[in-house]
Parts: structure tokens; sequence; C-alpha cells
């Protein structure tokens, strides 16, 4: 596997080193030891799973409390996934870094804690998969304005169309009156 810092250095583009013949593929999606050594040591707690179709947009979750790092990737389909820093502390606050991530490239994107995270569907259907530091929260989760224009985030919008929104995405909070991390 490759690790490579984006322009954001906490958040991890992993390339996983996929081995193909007529008979179809293998790859190693997640190795501990290195994962560790590359990204941090957290552990997992959690995986998840989400099915979801063209113009759907995911998003920006975090936790407030129990933040989760997420290592996500796309096994069907394929997905604009963002994460945004939201740590106060950081030189990079308020920035967002995004990155294609489907099917056919099988990379996979390290979302440390004290990020907001989320993605959009360009394919007819994606299936989205992602480990957990910490466990779901609904108590604690936050939701950030998708187009907020502090953030000015490149999302690309299929055929110009409004992307499709959760009611909790449809009514969430502005960037700027966003609790933060410390």
């Amino acid at each position: 596997m490759d690790f490579i810092p984006q322009a954001i250095p906490d958040v991890v583009l992993i390339k996983p080193t996929v081995f193909g013949d007529e008979r179809g593929f293998f790859m190693e999606t997640f190795r501990d030891e290195l994962f560790k050594e590359k990204c941090g040591g957290y552990s997992f707690v959690q995986d998840n799973h989400s099915s979801s179709t063209r113009g759907i947009l995911r998003g920006l979750h975090y936790q407030t409390h129990q933040p989760q790092g997420k290592l996500v990737r796309v096994i069907s389909g394929e997905v604009f996934d963002v994460a945004v820093d939201l740590r106060k502390s950081s030189p990079s606050f308020g920035k967002w870094i995004g990155v294609i991530l489907s099917a056919s490239n099988k990379n996979m994107l390290w979302v440390p804690p004290g990020f907001a995270h989320g993605f959009y569907v360009l394919s007819e259907h994606a299936e989205f998969v992602y480990k957990c530091t910490d466990y779901y929260s609904p108590e604690y989760e936050v939701s950030l304005q998708w187009n907020d224009p502090t953030l000015n985030i490149n999302w690309p919008i299929v055929d110009k169309a409004a992307p499709i929104l959760s009611a909790k995405d449809s009514n969430a909070c502005s960037f700027s009156q966003a609790p933060y991390y410390d």
C-alpha cells in the first residue's frame, strides 16, 4: 500500500496494491501495524456501509464529543469525498480536501478525528464503507452546510442539479456557527 499525505498532511490517501488476473483481483484493504505506522495509533471500533444513488450528498458530519476518525472507501460506483479541518489549533483550520473514491480506483481516504466528513455520489449508484475510531453518537452529531461560502468546497455537482440531502443536512449549520475542536 502507498500512503500519500494530502495538502492537509493528517489526511492520507491510501492506494492499495492490487493483484489481478483473468479471475478478478485481490487486494489487502487494511493492515493494523502498517496503518498505525503511517497514520497514527488509532484503533477501529465500528464498521459502516451506506448505499446511495447519483446526486445524493451525505455530510458534512462530525461529532463534538467522541470524535470519529474514518477510513473510507467505495466498493461500488464513484463519489467525491471531502474532509474539512475543524481543529482551531491547526494551520489548515477551515480548509478542505476532496478526492474521487471509486470501485475502479480502489483508493481509500483516512480522515482523522477533528474533521467534518461528507461525500457526493457521482455514479448511478454507490456503496460506501468505512471504519470508525469511535462509536456513532447522534446526540453529539453536527452537520455543516455543504455549500457554506466560507468553506467554498468545489463539489462536482452532476448536471448542476441541487444535491439530494437528508432533513438533517438541509438544516445544517454554517461554518461560522459550528462548534470546533481545540
